[in-house]
């Protein structure tokens, strides 16, 4: 094998190119790097790691069924196993913004895999008639399969992240719920006072919204199971060797540790984005309940002396330049802006997804992007969120119950013993004079003590009893 330092030269179709003796990519990566100066943003590695996968058991099946050298195969899947543990990362230089359907890609991964493996023959980078990017590395092959399944499998394995870092988040919001279950407060609705409520009660209804989104997201991931490997070019499985529809999917649920499987129609699986829809569907709603909660977090824990201040969350670092001692809610602040953030991803991704023509979808790659994107700033906020805010919140017991014994809307416990109008104009009268509904109604002797001691009760209130056999 040469160590030469100096320049190599590349030609395919359109012409040549000079490349750096070091690199591992070759001449069409090297026209994406030309092509596509848009953003210097790189794949994400999850991305990265599904096409090496892909190759990989290509490779192994490929070789199973006689249209791929072993010597070669066994080469590739070396190279592979290689970039898996880490390996030639810095090559993968592609732009997310590049040619329709992940061609650039695609090649970038054949390519890199091709000059590895022709190291590890005794080549010298570049001499592909050794290993040949396209004949060898995509045997039985196309952008147009390989692509869609290497979105589907990297987005697997984030959305796995994400449903387990939501997992952690509704435990905690269920401790808490737990902790302040005992803590009777204001309910508010229009951002005006209602009937009692528990603290503990709203985290509930918190915890409980992310194990929905939960489900929901793992409703949608799995329609991602579902690969058209084996397609090639436009679903017919042109150039695909017999056979290798059923071992590729054998081979890569193996390797990858996912239960995949073979999709029925290989010309909707090519056509249709609509799996990654329906799943940055889910996140979009997740976004939305998530905003809400940590809106509330901000809300309830508003002061600290001309706020709600029912709660507060952890101090995690001075809130002003100008004011000393300030302290804002930074984590939900930012959690607020990772969802902005990911609603419009969601729009993207609605738009390219309707963008295919015929056979394919070449606005692929941008889907892939601002879905793992979505997938993964969400599972890093709501780590942060779980651990760096929520784990922290303390509540403050004694405003709480100041709060729900000032709130008029106590008088609702009323209406069944004086009816809606006269309780309407107690709580008129309490708010005129300043007074509490206990003591406005003790003032006019409405109730005996007793009777207002039960009717009152803020506990009972916030309690439903069913019927027995209910």
């Amino acid at each position: 094998m040469s160590l030469s330092t100096q320049p190599r030269i590349e030609r395919d179709s359109l012409g040549e190119r000079q490349l750096p003796a070091d690199v591992y990519y070759g001449i069409q990566t090297a026209r994406a790097i030309e092509n596509f100066p848009i953003s210097s943003w790189k794949p994400y590695p999850s991305l990265i790691d599904a096409t090496i996968q892909i190759k990989k058991a290509a490779a192994r099946v490929n070789s199973a069924l006689g249209t791929l050298d072993s010597r070669i195969a066994t080469a590739i899947e070396t190279a592979a196993d290689e970039i898996l543990a880490g390996n030639l990362r810095d090559q993968f230089v592609v732009d997310p913004f590049q040619a329709g359907a992940g061609t650039s890609h695609n090649m970038n991964a054949n390519e890199v895999l091709a000059n590895r493996a022709i190291e590890l023959l005794g080549g010298d980078k570049g001499d592909y008639t050794v290993v040949h990017p396209n004949d060898h590395v995509n045997a039985s092959q196309s952008t147009n399969d390989v692509f869609p399944t290497a979105m589907r499998l990297s987005a697997l394995e984030e959305a796995e992240k994400l449903i387990s870092t939501l997992g952690r988040l509704e435990a905690k919001l269920r401790r808490k719920s737990s902790e302040f279950d005992q803590m009777i407060k204001s309910g508010r609705t229009h951002l005006q006072d209602a009937v009692p409520i528990r603290l503990g009660q709203e985290f509930g209804g918190y915890a409980t919204a992310i194990r929905k989104n939960m489900g929901r997201i793992r409703r949608t991931a799995d329609e991602l199971r579902e690969i058209g490997l084996g397609g090639t070019a436009v679903g017919t499985g042109l150039n695909a060797a017999p056979g290798y529809r059923k071992r590729i999917v054998e081979e890569l649920s193996r390797t990858t540790n996912q239960t995949l499987r073979a999709t029925p129609d290989y010309f909707e699986a090519m056509q249709s984005m609509s799996p990654f829809v329906a799943l940055s569907g889910a996140l979009r709603v997740l976004a939305t309940d998530v905003i809400r909660i940590a809106n509330d977090l901000r809300l309830l824990s508003s002061g600290p002396n001309t706020g709600l201040t029912e709660i507060s969350l952890p101090a995690v670092q001075p809130g002003s330049s100008i004011m000393p001692g300030k302290v804002n809610p930074v984590i939900a602040e930012m959690t607020g802006m990772v969802c902005f953030q990911v609603m419009g991803n969601d729009l993207v991704i609605a738009t390219a997804a309707q963008a295919g023509q015929l056979e394919l979808n070449v606005m692929m790659p941008v889907i892939a992007f601002n879905l793992l994107m979505s997938l993964s700033i969400l599972t890093n906020a709501m780590r942060v969120l779980e651990k760096r805010c929520v784990q922290g919140i303390t509540a403050n017991e004694e405003r709480c119950r100041w709060y729900a014994e000032h709130s008029v809307s106590l008088v609702t416990a009323l209406n069944p013993r004086i009816g809606y109008a006269r309780a309407a104009e107690i709580a008129k009268r309490a708010t005129t004079r300043g007074k509490t509904i206990r003591e406005t109604i003790e003032e006019e002797g409405l109730l005996t003590p007793a009777e207002l001691a039960e009717v009152l009760d803020a506990r009972t209130m916030t309690e439903y009893e069913e019927e027995d056999g209910q």
